[in-house]
């Protein structure tokens, strides 16, 4: 019954659709054709059969997409966020299609959706959020793209296609100014330089104020607060708002046509200093004064600093400042309320906490961390701490095609990138230093793809056979500080990715109705890792009696417990390094994968093709890197495997006024990469499996001359089918969480997205024309993490967006104003719940924005 009131509702919607359509379509105007490389060759979008949503340059400016993740509204069963939880980056991007992707940034980490520019793939989540510059189209594939796309395109690929240089001198710029002083200069010139040889260069420069606010807390003791400078960091830069924008970007192409080959170099490169993702404190865990441990007598077994059974840090560092001394020895706390830090840690030591508050001297009063902390207003914020992404990415490429015979091509891809990135948030919303997260990345990679691609029987067999090497290498150090000092991680990481893989595709049409597609990729992938994550403050030592008040641990001394000496005893693993808790040497994986690709096509009609098709896609695995607890082993995780069965059809009707494009599709989705919270870490495990079916429709319609409009409908129904019995004890019976279980929603998922977007281009009589455009978007509920943090849930929503331009009668300018988000809708986009150190946190969309935008062609 459930399954034929599903398609009740898809096909009704695709009804509709069709139904509007007909009823207004009387003018002689079409759908603009557009052409896509999806499958390696240039190809009609609707002769292509896979789910496709496909963007030009016209419509992504006109509806002032800047960067990847505004496509998100755009596309059905897709959504895309500038930011993921703690990263402090909006250059970070969460993607996620068909309830498939990833939600981090950490190096351990690969994307579920993968990200490319020009054929060339991007590793990292951090610096994917593009900068949308000179882009000739984006298509957005959905489903698994194994087999010619490749490494972790388990949910889908994204491709983004920028211009090539033109034969003739020609410019093209605009100047865009808007809320919050937003400053906004793009520009492109193509220069040709000889027969055959052409040059382009583009440059855009952007700056923007944050529309946080941060503002002073109204107590004298925020002055007695230890400085976010006293403790280990990537960086030290804090800011005045969050959320600002300052970044400059250039981009530059040499291409050479000789009669066989053409020959494209190119290279880019970005800058990123800004203010930091935006950040508001939704929410606390702890209490004045505080809850400590579930026990009265420390060290005992009973004790559990995992935050599993009621330990909260923030529970404790309230403790410390307001226990007397007494209160401190009858819990064996001396150690843990006094100096942050270890001989181990020489160039980090923090005075005592203990008693401050209750001491002879008021003058060293310290604030308690609890609720009075959350502003009633979502844009302003007490946080006093870091606050500051700096990103550089650059990269260069060389595309070679040369011609063998009419029929056959052979494409090379070379391309090297590297990435320098810094983030610094001050996550806890306060003048203290509860959640004071920055990270440092260095990343460089280096990717050769061929491609041999042809046809035969007078085109109606079409293949591409491949190969691909891909190599990258890199760091990220974390340094996170909770609850002044108590903990203090310092996490350097080392990481290096060897993928070697071979593809072919082959599709044959043996006669007009039918149509065969067969293909798939093998891949070779090996992984090394080395952590060496640390607690500079000794926290289990001084927890289990081993360290003095004055921060000396004694790691040879005994265990309280057992005849052992403190560091065996408590599992740490380097005997030259007694507060490294990451089990030290390099770690392997070697992964190997199968992912094949069979569909068949009809062809009734010129205009009408339907397809079914059967694909797997898969990800690889890694080890959990932020381990705050010693670990005498790494904690590896494994791959992704997605099998998807989907039908669909593609149509022009209606004298090709009407394009109407659809498909149903199932996933089984297994070895989920969960992100969930255990203590204070965020850690990667395979938790789960889902079954995913849903659908979507996309319909371009143009009942009369001017007039064009956009539609969607996505609806999924991504399920948990199995949930790994331990994370159901981490995100059981918990006040702040609805959990995850069997039966549970994905993260990142909406049940609908509902678009709307209506173009009507007029002309005046003066040559000129005036083009109206609107976007509506309806989003169902979405929860923003796997635990299903109730905070952090993001309700139903409606956005609108619109501009009015004008074009003058000869093509030379044009002058828009528009704005984003008219009714001022604010939903979270991403956050984190970190329970143990006693702060829930996210990032808002950003408030309703209006600007105006001039640009020129000559």
């Amino acid at each position: 019954m459930g399954r034929k009131l599903w398609l009740h509702q898809v096909f009704g919607a695709a009804s509709l659709f069709a139904l509007a359509a007909a009823g207004a379509a009387h003018g002689q105007a079409v759908v603009e054709e557009v052409v896509v490389t999806a499958q390696k060759r240039a190809e009609n979008v609707q002769d292509v059969p896979i789910a496709i949503s496909a963007f030009t340059e016209n419509a992504l400016q006109e509806r002032a997409v800047g960067n990847v993740a505004q496509l998100s509204n755009l596309a059905p069963n897709v959504t895309l966020d500038g930011g993921t939880p703690f990263s402090g980056s909006p250059s970070v991007l969460s993607a996620y299609v068909r309830g498939i992707g990833s939600d981090d940034f950490a190096f351990n980490i690969d994307p579920g959706v993968g990200i490319y520019v020009d054929g060339v793939y991007l590793a990292r989540t951090v610096g994917a959020n593009q900068d949308l510059l000179d882009v000739e189209r984006i298509e957005i594939l959905k489903g698994p793209q194994g087999t010619l796309f490749g490494r972790n395109t388990i949910g889908g690929a994204i491709s983004i296609v920028t211009r090539e240089p033109g034969d003739t001198f020609k410019f093209k710029g605009d100047v865009t100014v808007g809320s919050f002083n937003l400053m906004q200069a793009r520009g492109s010139a193509d220069l040709p330089l000889a027969e055959g040889l052409s040059s382009s260069i583009t440059f855009g420069i952007k700056s923007r104020e944050g529309h946080v606010e941060r503002i002073p807390f109204p107590d004298a003791r925020a002055r007695n607060t230890t400085s976010y400078t006293a403790f280990p960091s990537s960086d030290f830069n804090t800011a005045s708002r969050e959320g600002g924008e300052n970044s400059w970007n250039l981009r530059g192409k040499l291409k050479w046509r000789g009669e066989s080959t053409k020959v494209v170099l190119a290279a880019d490169y970005t800058h990123e200093d800004g203010d930091g993702l935006a950040n508001t404190l939704i929410g606390t865990t702890v209490t004045v004064p505080g809850n400590f441990a579930g026990t009265t007598n420390l060290p005992g077994t009973a004790f559990d600093p995992t935050g599993t059974t009621g330990f909260l840090f923030g529970g404790l560092y309230n403790f410390c400042i307001g226990a007397t001394g007494a209160q401190i020895a009858a819990r064996n706390a001396q150690a843990l309320c006094g100096v942050r830090g270890t001989q181990y840690s020489p160039n980090l030591h923090v005075a005592s906490l203990a008693s401050v508050n209750v001491d002879a001297d008021p003058n060293n009063d310290r604030l308690p961390y609890d609720s009075r902390f959350v502003s009633k207003d979502i844009d302003k914020s007490y946080a006093t701490g870091n606050s500051f992404s700096n990103l550089v990415n650059w990269g260069t490429g060389l595309t070679v095609e040369h011609s063998l015979t009419d029929d056959v091509t052979l494409k090379s891809i070379t391309a090297y990138r590297k990435l320098l990135w810094k983030s610094g948030t001050d996550a806890d919303g306060s003048p203290l230093n509860i959640g004071q997260l920055s990270f440092d990345m260095k990343q460089w990679q280096f990717s050769q793809e061929l491609q041999l691609l042809g046809s035969a029987f007078d085109k109606k067999l079409n293949y591409v056979l491949g190969a691909y090497y891909f190599k990258e290498k890199g760091s990220l150090h974390d340094y996170v500080t909770f609850d002044e000092g108590l903990l203090q991680v310092d996490g350097p990481n080392q990481l290096e990715t060897k993928n070697y893989a071979a593809f072919g595709q082959i599709d044959w049409r043996p006669i007009d109705l039918i149509g065969v597609t067969i293909g798939g990729r093998y891949t070779k992938e090996k992984k090394l890792f080395e952590g060496g994550q640390q607690d500079l403050n000794g926290f289990n030592y001084k927890l289990f009696g081993c360290s003095d008040a004055n921060g000396n641990i004694t790691p040879n001394g005994l265990f309280p417990l057992a005849p052992v000496s403190c560091q065996t005893g408590l599992s740490y693993p380097d005997p030259s390094n007694p507060v490294r808790v990451y089990a030290p040497g390099v770690n392997e994986q070697t992964f190997s994968n199968f992912s094949p690709k069979v569909g068949v096509q009809l062809h009734p009609g010129d205009d009408l093709m339907a397809y079914v098709s059967w694909s797997k896609g898969y990800k690889t695995g890694g080890w959990t890197t932020r381990l705050t607890n010693p670990q005498l082993l790494a904690q590896p995780f494994g791959e992704e495997t997605a099998t998807t069965l989907e039908a669909g059809f593609k149509s022009k009707l209606l004298d090709r006024r009407l394009q109407l494009n659809g498909s149903v599709f199932q996933t089984q989705y297994d070895g989920i990469q969960l992100n969930f919270q255990q203590g204070t870490s965020p850690t990667i495990r395979n938790a789960g499996d889902a079954k995913i079916k849903g659908a979507e429709i996309e319909a371009v319609a143009v009942p009369m001359d001017g007039l064009t409009i956009n539609a969607s409908v996505g609806y999924l129904h991504a399920r948990y089918t199995d949930v790994l019995a331990g994370v159901l004890a981490v995100s059981g019976p918990n006040p702040f969480q609805a959990g995850t279980f069997v039966g549970a929603p994905l993260p990142k998922t909406p049940k609908w997205k509902i678009n709307v977007s209506p173009r009507y281009e007029f002309k005046l009589a003066n040559g000129g024309s005036i083009t109206a455009i609107g976007d509506w978007t309806y989003t169902s509920s979405i929860w923003n993490n796997a635990q299903r943090t109730y905070l952090l849930k993001r309700p139903a929503v409606q956005v609108v967006n619109a501009s009015l331009a004008y074009a003058d009668p000869g093509g030379a300018w044009t002058l828009a104003v528009g704005g984003t988000n008219l009714t001022d809708k604010r939903y979270l986009t991403t956050g984190n719940e970190n329970i143990a150190a006693g702060a829930i946190f996210g990032t808002y969309s950003r408030p309703r924005e209006a600007y105006v935008r001039l640009g020129v062609t000559f």
